[in-house]
């Protein structure tokens, strides 16, 4: 049984605020991330860890595989906004 997943932020029109700060925050990590389409970030993340991931379906990767992708991306996400909490 597959379980759909909520995508949508908390807050009410958060989506493109988040979509920014995360382009950024790639960025500094030395990626090519394009504000425009900062979801494209995670191909040269996978490209980089070796995750063999593709635009479209991608059930053969493992769950290992892809948490691998989204923990450098979202845990990098987490970890900078804690330092600006914290500089607050």
């Amino acid at each position: 049984m597959s379980r759909r997943r909520n995508r949508r932020p908390v807050v009410p029109n958060a989506g493109p605020g988040l979509d920014q700060f995360k382009a950024e925050v790639m960025r500094r990590q030395g990626f090519a991330a394009d504000p425009a389409r900062p979801d494209a970030v995670k191909y040269e993340v996978a490209r980089t860890l070796g995750v063999p991931l593709q635009s479209g379906n991608n059930g053969q990767l493992t769950t290992e595989q892809a948490g691998k992708v989204g923990g450098r991306i979202g845990g990098t996400m987490v970890r900078e906004m804690i330092r600006m909490a914290q500089e607050h």
